[in-house]
Order: C-alpha cells, then sequence, then structure tokens
C-alpha cells in the first residue's frame, strides 16, 4: 500500500478516538445543555401548574396557580372563594404559608439551574449525564408529591365539621386532566412556568440521546477500521 493510501485509510477510519472525545460533550451539545439549564428561569418567571373549576354557577370558572413559591387565584379573589367552597365538603384551607415544598421549591431549582450551568461549561460526559439524572429523578419527586398533596386535600375531610356529606365521596383534583366533582369539572395542566421545565429535562435527554448515538457511531467506526480488521 502507497503512503497516499494508507493516509487516506487512517482518514477515513482513525485509529483511536482523541482522548478528550472519550469523556467530553461536543461543543454543540454543551450549548444545547445550556440551553436546558437556562430554560429553567421560566419556573421563576411564570406558573408551574394551573387548575380550574367550572361549575353553573361559576360559569367563568374559578382558577389556581401553583408558582415556585406560592399559590394564588388566577383572579385575587379566586383562591378564597375556592376555600370558601372547600370548607362546605370538609376539605382544608389552601394556605401557602403552610406548603413547606413552597419554602424550598425557589432553592432546588435555582441549584439545578446552577448545576447545569456548571455541567455545561465543564463539558464532562458524566456529570451531564448525572445532572440530567438528577433532574429526572426530582421531577418525578416532585410530580409524585403535588400528586400527594392533592390526595391529602382531596380524602383527608373534616367529616364532623363539613355542611355537604357524601359517603364515599373524595375530591381529589387530577394530576393531568379533568374530572368532575359533584357539580365541578375540576382541570389540571401544566402552566408555561411547568412546560418550561418539561422543556428543559426533554431537551437534556434528547442531548444526551444524540450524544450517546454519536459516541457509539465513532466506537463503530473504530471497531471496523482497517488496522482493527486485519
Amino acid at each position: 500500500m502507497t503512503a497516499d493510501a494508507h493516509g487516506i485509510r487512517r482518514q477515513l477510519y482513525p485509529v483511536a478516538l482523541p482522548a478528550h472525545e472519550k469523556i467530553m460533550l461536543r461543543p454543540a451539545h454543551r450549548m444545547l445543555l445550556a440551553v436546558s439549564a437556562l430554560l429553567l428561569i421560566g419556573t421563576f418567571l411564570f406558573p408551574l401548574w394551573r387548575i380550574s373549576l367550572v361549575a353553573p354557577q361559576y360559569p367563568e370558572g374559578l382558577g389556581m396557580l401553583i408558582t415556585v413559591n406560592t399559590v394564588k387565584g388566577v383572579e385575587p379573589h379566586h383562591l378564597e372563594n375556592i376555600n370558601g367552597l372547600n370548607h362546605y365538603i370538609g376539605m382544608k384551607r389552601i394556605v401557602p404559608d403552610a406548603i413547606p415544598e413552597l419554602r424550598i421549591m425557589p432553592w432546588a431549582l435555582g441549584a439545578l439551574l446552577l448545576t447545569g450551568l456548571g455541567a455545561a461549561a465543564l463539558g464532562n460526559r458524566r456529570i451531564a449525564r448525572l445532572w440530567t439524572l438528577l433532574f429526572f429523578v426530582g421531577a418525578l419527586a416532585g410530580l409524585a408529591d403535588f400528586w400527594w398533596w392533592q390526595y391529602d386535600y382531596g380524602h383527608n375531610l373534616d367529616w364532623e365539621n363539613a355542611p355537604i356529606k357524601i359517603p364515599g365521596m373524595s375530591y381529589q383534583p387530577p394530576l393531568i386532566g379533568s374530572k368532575q366533582l359533584l357539580n365541578f369539572t375540576a382541570t389540571s395542566w401544566p402552566d408555561p412556568g411547568g412546560l418550561a421545565a418539561f422543556a428543559s429535562l426533554g431537551l437534556a435527554v434528547l442531548v444526551l440521546v444524540h450524544d450517546a448515538r454519536n459516541k457509539a457511531g465513532s466506537n463503530g467506526a473504530l471497531l471496523h477500521s482497517p488496522e482493527n480488521t486485519q
């Protein structure tokens, strides 16, 4: 084989990946990981979740917004009206200051944002994977905790003092979607802040999946290179 032909074969089939490529993300992937982290800013700017109630006596509906650090009505009087309705069926009042998660969540999301930017700056593949795994586990834990909060409010009722008692009835709103609760239709959906969090996690997962495929392709080219098949 001539020297020129040997050089061409080496260009097409690299003998080995550079050491830094084995552990480092590509620049494009690092940039997208940083975008993923920056999307979490939306969780501080917009509500995370919206729960709405519509009934014949409330045709325009009542709404409740869950933000990173509080719970409030869509309109100033909505939360108070919802608490008034809850009183009739024995549900606890929704008092934002009594919900510990609302004190923890700003710090947790802030730490996730900063560590995500740090992972993107370092570019280390293992750190990026660890950050995404922690993000995923945290998201699942957050949704599970939200479901349990809804369950507690909808099932642990004050039957003794409730003016309206319907045996066997519970009032847990859906985590996502719609549900009929007596004459109210309750709906629960992510709001822009929650959508930003889902987009952030989704982008991080896509980045790592694409990175893994690229890495597998590079390893495949190395495995089937002429130098390794002779």
